[in-house]
């Protein structure tokens, strides 16, 4: 009778342990699906004659370089009359805790989780030398019209320029700016809005004067903030799985990122389609995740079966 329980009782202990690890995979792949990883709608609008591509995007809350992106090579200056663009307001969530603000150099965004809302806004960040860091840090200040005091490596590149710079309108600090724990870093508003969808700042993060305003009063001091860089997103949406791919339109290039924007991404994407599938691995179509990867259009793209 010994050895019979002695035999019986961890047969008894293994089914059960499969049979719930199997029930969890289960309802995990369930809740994946249930999930909606994309915001927003993508839009259409039609060019009139005087529009150029920087007030298009302007007036529609995204980058010059987003329009450019999924729309193919235009001048953004000069980009013709009567030609219907495609507006990518449409994007899949970075992955990371859901909490506070994300801010993904991937693809030039900054999402705020919020009230159980997400907002989401185009920023500029930094180029080559003077890259954007990454990390957790929180807010630990707010100022209104700013002063900007030059660090001495920026007055060494512009000796030019005043050891203090106050507030108006050649600020390039703009009227906000929110305070990183990470020394010398901020978000701020900037005087030169066409920077916004490019790496062209000294390592801070630059968005449009509107909406840094509108940031400015939905965050605090101590919301904690994440920097990431994911130029490859994918999540589910209605039982539909999307993945959105990301790289620098030639117009807005700097030279010293070439090599960088030619690499393979292909490896990169297989893996984090892998990981958001899940058990689900077998609905995803890897041609179509091809063919997003080779456009990089900057939009969510359909990729299962």
């Amino acid at each position: 009778m010994r050895l019979f329980k002695s035999i019986l009782c961890p047969l008894i202990l293994l089914y059960c342990y499969c049979a719930l690890s199997e029930e969890n995979i289960l309802d995990n792949n369930i809740k994946q699906q249930e999930q909606n990883d994309l915001i927003g709608n993508n839009q259409y609008y039609v060019t009139k004659h005087e529009d150029t591509l920087i007030n298009i995007a302007r007036n529609f809350g995204i980058s010059f370089a987003d329009i450019l992106s999924v729309n193919g090579d235009l001048d953004p200056w000069i980009p013709g009359k009567d030609i219907k663009l495609l507006i990518p307001k449409q994007h899949i969530l970075p992955n990371g805790k859901r909490e506070g603000i994300i801010i993904n150099i991937g693809d030039l965004r900054l999402y705020l989780f919020k009230d159980k809302k997400v907002i989401s806004y185009p920023i500029g960040i930094g180029r080559s030398g003077w890259e954007t860091p990454l990390g957790k840090t929180k807010i630990i200040d707010k100022k209104v019209d700013p002063v900007w005091i030059p660090p001495e490596s920026i007055r060494k590149e512009d000796p030019e320029l005043p050891k203090v710079v106050a507030a108006g309108p050649d600020n390039p600090l703009g009227s906000r700016a929110i305070y990183l724990s990470i020394p010398s870093y901020l978000l701020h508003g900037t005087n030169k809005p066409y920077g916004v969808g490019m790496k062209v700042s000294h390592g801070c993060i630059r968005l449009y004067p509107e909406h840094i305003e509108e940031l400015f009063e939905l965050v605090n001091k101590g919301t904690k903030v994440n920097i990431i860089d994911q130029p490859i997103k994918a999540g589910w949406k209605n039982n539909e799985l999307y993945i959105e791919v990301h790289t620098l339109p030639k117009y807005v290039r700097e030279n010293s990122l070439k090599n960088k924007q030619e690499k393979n991404l292909l490896p990169l994407a297989y893996e984090i389609v892998q990981n958001a599938a899940g058990v689900e691995i077998l609905l995803v179509d890897w041609d179509k995740v091809k063919i997003a990867v080779k456009e990089a259009s900057g939009i969510p793209y359909k990729i299962s079966k």
